[in-house]
């Protein structure tokens, strides 16, 4: 076992402990995986023996803790605190007990045992032996009162750390979670403070921002100890954990879904080459409004937004640029100096732009008044806020406009709203699935055909021989099945990489004030495709 664990006292750098959850069902498989944890960068290992088959402690704790390479916490988790084991408490806490005996640096004790730890003697327990006190529940996530409760009865129980983890069913627990973590912190308790599943997700990414003593990263996917456990390469190298501290401002892409997005990877890349002190993070929301109005500090200083929260967006900003207001959403929010947000529009000239390059244009903005799009018809497949965005962008380059939904009243709503010239026309999604609509450009602005649904596709093949050019914002996977069959069908082609490396580096200067490393960006997103 090596010496316990020293939290960083280097000026800017974080605290924070990086942990992993030892989970093989033998000691030579935990201690493999602790080999690997310590190349992976991890700083503490979780031991946790409820996964050991045919546990023996007189000689598997020994073998364990002698031969780790790491600090260790001894976790031995009953199923009724969600863990696996169901014998006896008697052995189990005994278990505990000797492991702290022969110098486990922690011990984690569910609260509502802590008492029957405390009550048998521990005066076998190494002096440097510290005990953390935990809780979970893996239905809700209680209210900030209940939960500061629940720290101050890990304390008064006898933690030297008090855990809780619960689970985040709207990413407005999340927020809870964080600033109860703020508290106990500032009260001087060492505190760890997780919301599991994937709205809880930020509580583990953004721990050293808000003081936690350490937060758990898995070492692949497949080997998570609890929903929603980013990977301890993605904590350290996408996330940056060891440059977080309480000034780093936080960025995200709020959306739903958002864990197909690249947003997290090009940003923080793009922040990291040009030492912007921030971190960009992913946000699964449910209700725009509400998140707005609990992730409104100004730590969170800005948002990418993507579907279906775009036009919602525009409504939950204070101000607007023309643009953003005249297409009727926003993919850009940023928090002003006086804590209110102003929204943005990227979307359109990035798409446009890669449009016209597919048409053999310049995509500048220079270039704009002899555009490759005017006089043709440009078909916008979905009246969402992309939809809004390219129809308006098409429109402002002389194009006729045709807007395609499900929904052919929406599309006609949006149609009317353009004001154009000429006149936009809205029309049934399926008057262009027969054929009986067509175009030159075919334009897909809907999440149709995105991760995990590869399969799927807005427009059937049958309906695509007479465009000339078919362009699909979704970009995972980069081909998608509408591509596909659109270059099958003699079209050519423009992939959404294009518009989502354009859009994105617009965003990056209004984030940052920074010119955008856009080369970079591009190579980010094209190697996490591959």
């Amino acid at each position: 076992m090596a010496q316990g664990p020293q939290q960083s006292s280097s000026p800017g750098a974080s605290s924070t402990l990086l942990c992993t959850s030892l989970t093989a069902k033998t000691v030579d498989g935990m201690l493999a995986e602790a080999q690997e944890a310590l190349a992976a960068g991890a700083d503490i290992v979780e031991i946790r023996l409820d996964y050991l088959e045919h546990f023996s402690p007189e000689t598997d704790l020994p073998s364990l803790l002698d031969t780790c390479p790491l600090p260790v916490i001894v976790t031995f988790r009953p199923a009724w605190e969600g863990g696996l084991y169901n014998g006896e408490e008697a052995p189990r806490l005994a278990a505990l007990k000797y492991a702290a005996a022969l110098g486990a640096d922690f011990i984690d004790i569910e609260l509502k045992a802590a008492h029957v730890y405390f009550a048998a003697a521990t005066s076998t327990a190494h002096p440097n032996n510290r005990v953390i006190i935990s809780s979970h529940d893996y239905q809700a996530t209680t209210s900030e009162e209940e939960l500061d409760a629940l720290v101050e009865k890990c304390k008064a129980a006898g933690a030297d750390i008090v855990k809780f983890a619960t689970t985040a069913q709207d990413i407005t627990d999340a927020a809870r979670v964080l600033r109860v973590l703020q508290r106990a912190v500032a009260s001087g308790q060492p505190t760890i403070a997780l919301a599991m599943a994937e709205r809880g997700q930020i509580t583990r990414i953004l721990a050293p921002k808000y003081g936690g003593f350490l937060t758990f990263g898995a070492l692949s996917p497949e080997r998570q100890s609890a929903p929603g456990q980013p990977t301890l390469s993605q904590l350290l190298n996408l996330f940056r954990l060891q440059e977080q501290n309480a000034a780093t401002k936080v960025f995200g892409i709020v959306g739903n879904p958002v864990s197909h997005s690249r947003s997290p990877a090009i940003h923080n890349a793009a922040m990291s080459s040009i030492g912007f002190e921030g971190v960009y993070v992913p946000l699964l929301v449910d209700n725009m409004a509400t998140f707005l109005k609990t992730f409104c500090s100004k730590d969170w200083a800005g948002f990418s937004v993507t579907i279906p929260h775009k036009e919602a967006a525009l409504k939950g900003a204070a101000t607007a640029d023309e643009v953003a207001t005249a297409i009727g959403a926003a993919n850009t929010l940023i928090r002003q100096a006086d804590g209110t947000l102003k929204a943005y529009n990227t979307d359109w000239s990035a798409a446009i732009s890669a449009i016209e390059r597919g048409l053999g244009g310049s995509g500048t903005a220079e270039a704009a008044h002899n555009s490759p799009l005017k006089g043709k018809t440009v078909v916008v497949v979905g009246a969402g806020g992309a939809g809004r965005a390219l129809a308006f962008g098409a429109a402002a380059r002389g194009a006729s406009v045709v807007i395609a939904n499900r929904s052919a009243s929406r599309a006609i709503e949006l149609a009317t709203q353009l004001n154009s010239t000429p006149p936009a026309k809205g029309v049934a999604l399926e008057e262009v699935s027969s054929g009986e609509v067509s175009g030159d450009v075919l334009v897909n602005t809907t999440s149709v055909g995105m991760h995990p649904l590869e399969d799927e596709t807005p427009v059937p093949a049958a309906a695509l021989s007479g465009y000339t050019l078919v362009f699909d914002a979704v970009y995972t996977p980069l081909r998608t099945r509408l591509l596909q069959e659109a270059a099958a069908a003699g079209c050519a082609v423009v992939t959404g990489d294009e518009m989502f490396v354009g859009q994105a580096a617009d965003q990056f200067r209004l984030f940052t004030g920074k010119e955008a490393p856009v080369e970079l960006m591009r190579s980010v997103v094209l190697d996490s495709l591959k």
